[in-house]
């Protein structure tokens, strides 16, 4: 047996279990991860508690829970390529990835993507890649985001928006990033100008840039993208990864699945560079999962939440 995260109701934190299952193995085409990070995203606990978030990826009750995982591989099935026994790993495994195995095809399918982790990248680090990295990169890549523009990122303080901010100034990019007022010094650390969120966002964007806004990226709801359109920016230059209603006409909804297939090998180089840094807030055991929920959930935490896993006791 094995332990893994599993929900039988949709819901709140409450409804995450750890327990015991049966322990999965590598078939042919497939390679098993011993997993020992899982990093949160607002998507694990969005599909969690809402049948319709769920829905749309094909997810039923009951199910396990989170998509970002790190960790050893320990069994290659017949035929399976591109790994062997003992390779450091991270990728995402939809609805699997909080538990002590998890099992993934090779060749690795777009939407379950596998990577080596490069020498030097923590098993912690390397669980909060996939969705984060793979989303700011693909909001970024659909606005042709380029040196001497001046980006405006809806929801830097984020997940998410920490990796967009910090893509953004590496292509070359002045970033103007909204949040709450309480994660200002948090966002400047980062070299993003910070701007409160909210009724008026348009008249501090004209006041800490005069010049204009050449380009756009809503990480959270459509008020950034709202805003943008407003301070002139062509609606082909800005993107949103909203999941709920549809963009104003023009805007770029785009999400990880569009990132290019060298995001993930750029994030890795600029982490190894030290040009890319990552801010992980807490780190709970995997016997905390509801206490790790509920402090993401509250959307008040500064970077990413990641769950450990040591090896079951038999």
């Amino acid at each position: 047996m094995s332990r893994a995260v599993v929900y039988e109701a949709f819901g709140g934190p409450e409804v995450l279990e750890l327990r015991e299952v049966p322990e999965p193995h590598a078939g042919p085409g497939e390679v098993r991860v011993r997993v020992t990070a899982a990093g949160l995203n607002p998507m694990d606990w969005g599909i969690a508690s809402q049948p319709e978030a769920a829905a749309r990826f094909g997810i039923d009750v009951p199910a396990g829970f989170g998509y970002d995982f790190a960790g050893v591989v320990d069994e290659v099935g017949a035929r399976a390529t591109g790994f062997a026994v003992g390779d450091r790993v991270y990728g995402g495994a939809l609805g699997r990835a909080v538990a002590d195995f998890v099992v993934v095809k090779t060749p690795a399918e777009a939407t379950e993507p596998l990577w080596r982790t490069p020498e030097g990248v923590s098993d912690e680090v390397a669980s909060t890649l996939p969705v984060a990295g793979m989303t700011a990169a693909a909001a970024l890549a659909a606005i042709d985001l380029r040196s001497g523009d001046t980006v405006l990122v809806g929801g830097a303080a984020g997940g998410v928006g920490v990796f967009a901010v910090q893509l953004a100034q590496l292509a070359g990019a002045r970033v103007i990033g909204t949040a709450a007022e309480s994660t200002f010094a948090f966002l400047r650390k980062f070299g993003a100008e910070p701007v409160a969120y909210g009724p008026g966002l348009a008249d501090r964007v004209r006041a800490l840039a005069p010049e204009g806004v050449t380009a756009a990226t809503d990480l959270f709801g459509m008020e950034t993208a709202e805003t943008a359109l407003a301070l002139g920016v062509p609606p082909e230059r800005i993107s949103t990864i909203a999941a709920g209603p549809h963009p104003p006409a023009g805007v770029r909804a785009t999400g990880g699945f569009d990132a290019g297939p060298d995001a993930m090998e750029r994030i890795g180089e600029a982490l190894l560079a030290g040009t890319l840094t990552v801010p992980i807030a807490a780190t709970f055991p995997i016997e905390r999962i509801r206490e790790a929920v509920t402090l993401q959930a509250g959307r008040h935490v500064h970077g990413k939440v990641v769950i450990t896993l040591r090896p079951a006791l038999h």
